[in-house]
């Protein structure tokens, strides 16, 4: 809230001692030698209605005054124009991914949820998902729509791209692709897998070192508790089981070197509390300093002065030409 005149306000107390000398004034009187001929005095409800519309006048005024002095109310917005990062998303959506080793999630409900908190938290930062599978495409492109972006990551599940398998090299070839024309000042692809590349015709290190050369830094996470994990398992005559499967072939090996090559770093997630911490630590190695153009439009309420001052004035001729009649 500002005062775009605030001058104006300098009448408040020059109205306030003009009321203040009127109300030390003597009302006007008529004398007489004496009261014997005239009845009782009596009161009459207009003397009353009359003295309040004369206070009104003063409130008139002190609206007016207000009025002049033009309140606004201040509206704040900011030029996201200027991008700081690019992140795209790169999620493991295999078979392997339905184990429960992330209580009470299993490995992708896990990744969705801990991913969910982090885009919230990349205001300005534009992101984007793929999905990967026996093959990789695209589900979100890079957007500052984040509300899109949850959109999409809430329909991403398990087996969703068709062909089961773990197509890193395709996975990592598909998010360059969409960042390199990107005109971010960064850019980041976080891969989250739980196996080895064993599908797709890109080898994840030729993949990597295109985005090297395209200043696109890749950060690497092996999910799974090691020692094995349960799986849910279909049983065409018990239903749906749950087992325990040894520890799946999950290539750290590769997984590092993806990320060594393009000067990002490996993280291991064993359980969801690992995984959240992982992303707190991208989140924090990941930070751009972006000074917003910051514009200001201010909104004018002199009006709510104005109509209530305009309502007393209209309400005050009708009713001392109307009922009161008072003779100038």
């Amino acid at each position: 809230m500002r005062l775009a005149n605030p001058l104006f306000l300098l009448l408040l107390p020059v109205l306030g001692l003009a009321w203040w000398s009127g109300r030390r004034q003597p009302p006007p009187t008529l004398f007489f030698s004496t009261f014997s001929f005239f009845p009782g005095p009596t009161v009459s409800r207009r003397v009353f209605w009359d003295k309040i519309f004369s206070s009104a006048r003063w409130l008139v005024l002190f609206l007016l005054v207000l009025a002049l002095s033009r309140p606004q109310a201040e509206q704040i917005t900011e030029d996201i124009s200027s991008r700081g990062i690019d992140i795209m998303l790169v999620l493991d959506t295999s078979t392997s991914m339905q184990a429960i080793d992330f209580n009470p999630e299993n490995r992708l409900g896990a990744a969705k949820k801990v991913a969910r908190d982090f885009i919230r938290q990349r205001k300005y930062d534009r992101v984007g998902i793929v999905v990967f599978g026996g093959l990789a495409y695209t589900q979100c492109p890079v957007t500052i729509d984040h509300d899109a972006v949850l959109n999409f990551l809430d329909q991403v599940e398990i087996g969703m791209t068709g062909i089961d398998g773990t197509a890193i090299g395709s996975a990592i070839a598909t998010a360059v692709n969409r960042l390199s024309a990107s005109p971010a000042k960064s850019k980041v692809i976080i891969l989250l897998t739980d196996g080895r590349n064993n599908m797709g015709e890109i080898d994840p290190l030729t993949a990597s070192q295109a985005a090297a050369a395209l200043n696109i830094k890749i950060y690497t996470i092996g999910a799974g508790r090691p020692g094995g994990a349960i799986y849910p398992v279909a049983d065409p005559f018990f239903g749906q089981r749950y087992v325990h499967l040894p520890e799946q072939e999950l290539d750290e090996s590769m997984l590092q070197k993806i990320a060594s090559i393009t000067g990002g770093r490996y993280f291991r997630a064993k359980d969801i509390n690992s995984l959240i911490e992982i992303f707190r630590q991208i989140d924090a190695l990941e930070k751009t300093e972006i000074k917003l153009p910051r514009y200001s439009h201010y909104r004018e309420l002199y009006y709510l002065f104005l109509w209530p001052a305009l309502l007393i004035l209209v309400v005050d001729f009708l009713v001392r030409h109307l009922w009161l009649r008072v003779i100038p």
